[in-house]
């Protein structure tokens, strides 16, 4: 029963997660657009009220004229809306996921004992602590480094170093699925402490200034927006980086592969460069940036590479026979599954110590176990290439009881 609901909790905070997480990341990218679209306008009207950006649009049937305000206008005249809720509930979503699926199975997910020996508790302090170092990093490179004489351009060289030694560390003390997840659930912890220690608390400071009705010094309040405005440029470049990373775990040869973290690497790395392409390129049609082009060119050639460089050796053919018997097949997931999917336990409500169990269940094996590799986790039982095609051919040939 035990199984059942952490399972339960899984799918149902894993939904809540995505939905959160659309919300967040498709507000964050419309605010890129209208940074990018809104125009000083030309009209006095508009110039009188400290307007320093507009644009028109049309959706849905509606016209839309947003403006944007660099400080804030003279007077809110309705409910001023903050965008901050998307934030947090991803983050809190996503940690509820993190803790149900890794931290209460840290000896099953979060631990490989062929890539790092430990003890539970140890796995689950040091994959808290990434959280955590990885902020504490960040915000200093920020603050010493942000707004100095080509700031962002050290930043971003310090954050891609201390990303890949993050990379290289995880993948060194995780099992390669929880690794991958981890080093995104670190980028995104960044991103939600942004919104949360400077982005929120600078906007409302502002505001309060504003409309106290007391005089106040605009120059000292520009700061708070240019961090708020610092931190979710950077948010914007994490995007893409953190989505490849959580999407990962999906696809079992990529955190398999024997160099993970250079491919985890170099994942996040071509999302930011293809992020860029499309932060670049409306100001490059308005005339204000460069041709972003050759970003999405290094991405994707960066991409091509990976493809090529992790492409499998040939494996020699393996003599099997026309058709396997099923009694063939129940002894190799006697030895290697049936410990997690037997009547003492059944993860995923799934049991394979039957041959009528295992024809029920012949779809998700062949393809748990020969298409994507997932199974055994981390290979903790060493299953062989031969085991794997002989499940894949006695599948093919009918998955029958015979």
């Amino acid at each position: 029963m035990e199984a059942y609901l952490l399972d339960w909790a899984n799918l149902l905070l894993r939904w809540l997660h995505v939905i959160t997480a659309i919300a967040w990341i498709g507000s964050s990218f419309y605010f890129v657009f209208l940074d990018n679209n809104l125009l000083k306008p030309t009209s006095p009207d508009l110039l009188d009220k400290g307007v320093d950006g507009a644009m028109w649009a049309v959706h849905g049937g509606g016209f839309y004229n947003p403006q944007k305000y660099m400080v804030a206008p003279q007077k809110i005249h309705s409910k001023l809306h903050w965008f901050y809720w998307e934030s947090y509930s991803t983050w809190l979503s996503g940690f509820a996921l993190f803790t149900v699926l890794y931290l209460f199975n840290a000896g099953t997910f979060l631990i490989d004992k062929t890539v790092f020996d430990w003890s539970p508790t140890a796995a689950i302090l040091t994959s808290l602590a990434f959280l955590v170092a990885f902020w504490f990093v960040y915000d200093a490179v920020c603050r010493v480094f942000g707004f100095k004489k080509n700031g962002e351009a050290i930043v971003a060289g310090l954050m891609i170093v201390v990303v890949a030694f993050a990379s290289w560390l995880a993948c060194e003390l995780f099992a390669g699925r929880a690794a991958f997840l981890l080093v995104g659930a670190m980028i995104a912890t960044a991103m939600s402490a942004n919104v949360f220690f400077w982005i929120i608390p600078g906007q409302k400071t502002v505001v309060a200034a504003m409309t106290s009705g007391q005089p106040y010094d605009a120059d000292a309040l520009a700061i708070h927006g240019k961090r708020g405005k610092q931190r979710s440029v950077h948010n914007t470049y994490f995007t893409l980086p953190v989505i490849i990373a959580m999407l990962s775990n999906h696809y079992g040869f990529l955190y398999t592969a024997e160099h993970n973290w250079v491919v985890l690497f170099v994942l996040m790395l071509a999302g930011a460069l293809i992020r860029q392409f499309f932060v670049q390129r409306h100001g490059w049609h308005h005339g204000r940036a460069k041709n972003p082009w050759p970003f999405a060119a290094l991405g994707l050639m960066m991409l091509v590479a990976l493809i090529a460089w992790m492409r499998p050796a040939p494996i020699a053919p393996v003599a099997l026979p026309a058709v396997v018997d099923v009694a063939q097949v129940v002894q190799v997931v006697e030895q290697h599954c049936v410990m997690c999917h037997g009547a003492a336990v059944q993860s995923k409500g799934v049991r394979l110590d039957s041959p009528q169990a295992l024809q029920q269940h012949a779809q998700a094996v062949y393809q748990q176990s020969v298409v994507t590799r997932q199974m055994p986790m981390n290979n903790s039982t060493g299953i062989t290439e031969q085991e794997r095609a002989l499940i894949g051919q006695w599948f093919n040939s009918g998955a029958a009881v015979r």
